[in-house]
């Protein structure tokens, strides 16, 4: 048996479980094109995906015809076309993963943006020249925001929401939440009040997003919803990148329209070089790290190899198709 696991960008995948005995080759950098893709991965019999970072349409999987098995870290992947898989005979499988990662991360982008975090410790780090003792040494250049007793608005109250609901809360802020189908019973038992969506999007001095991604959700957050923000609010997208309008997001930062974002998911991942949210001040960027600790890759990469095993003795687990 021929295992493909992709995108172990940090090199863990192979000391984070206990494999089957197989063939196992790592792919430490993406794959994006079709044709290095199909190259790359035609002779393989299973292969373990990283979330949705790799499309597995229709039309790649036809080109396929040696995999059986499919397996991806997570319960719910929407780059994997679930019933071509099923129609071809292709297995799909899914895995466990952090219940609190996510969370956390948002609340360090919050903080990050809030406090400019990453702008003054590089300040200090890079402090020297002209100028008064304090500037010179990069002391306190920046006034940062407060959020006790604040407006946390988070679009999409699901489970990542309840989550960052449970921290804004411990932080005295106030919890504003919509989504398509709120239901406002769950809304009032995390605490938050149910409001429409411009009510959120105008009143809120932070908004959050945490919505999973469909057609229905894709530029969810667009021109008209950052133009009802303050300008002094920030935007948190920890979700899916495609769910906020990026172009629309680069205008509203570049204008000071809103007084910052922390972005931790993009429309193309890796981020390209050229892209301007990478030279926008106002902007903390990390490279899709939510779910990126080590008690994660434990679970995704444990419960994936235990996929593995379970299906070559004809007896899958976690069958997601």
């Amino acid at each position: 048996m021929r295992v493909a696991i992709l995108d172990d960008y940090q090199h863990v995948a192979l000391a984070s479980a206990k494999w089957p005995d197989a063939e196992i080759t790592v792919f430490t950098e993406h794959i994006s094109r079709t044709e290095a893709f199909v190259r790359a991965l035609a002779p393989f019999d299973v292969i373990v995906a990283m979330r949705e970072r790799t499309p597995f349409s229709d039309e790649r999987l036809s080109l396929l015809p040696n995999l059986k098995l499919l397996v991806t870290t997570g319960m719910a992947n929407a780059s994997i076309d679930m019933a071509a898989a099923r129609e071809r005979g292709i297995t799909v499988c899914g895995t466990g993963g952090s219940k609190s990662a996510t969370a956390e991360l948002t609340w360090g982008l919050i903080l990050a943006v809030a406090r400019h975090i990453p702008e003054e410790d590089q300040r200090m780090k890079s402090a020297g020249g002209a100028g008064g003792a304090a500037v010179a040494n990069g002391w306190q250049r920046t006034i940062g925001t407060g959020l006790g007793g604040k407006r946390l608005g988070i679009v999409g109250l699901g489970f990542q929401g309840r989550q960052v609901a449970k921290i804004g809360r411990a932080f005295g802020m106030k919890l504003l939440a919509w989504s398509q189908n709120l239901d406002p019973a769950k809304a009032e038992k995390a605490h938050a009040r149910p409001v429409t969506k411009s009510e959120l999007f105008s009143q809120a001095d932070v908004v959050t997003v945490h919505y999973k991604l469909s057609e229905r959700s894709i530029g969810l957050v667009g021109a008209a919803e950052l133009g009802m923000m303050k300008p002094t609010a920030y935007l948190i997208n920890t979700s899916r990148g495609p769910i906020v309008d990026e172009a629309a997001l680069v205008a509203a930062l570049r204008s000071g329209a809103i007084a910052g974002a922390g972005l931790d998911v993009y429309d193309t991942e890796p981020l390209p070089l050229s892209h301007p949210l990478r030279r926008l001040p106002n902007v903390v960027l990390t490279p899709h790290l939510g779910y990126v600790t080590d008690d994660t890759y434990e679970v995704f990469y444990g419960e994936a190899a235990e996929d593995i095993a379970a299906f070559a003795k004809g007896e899958p687990i976690r069958v997601l198709n």
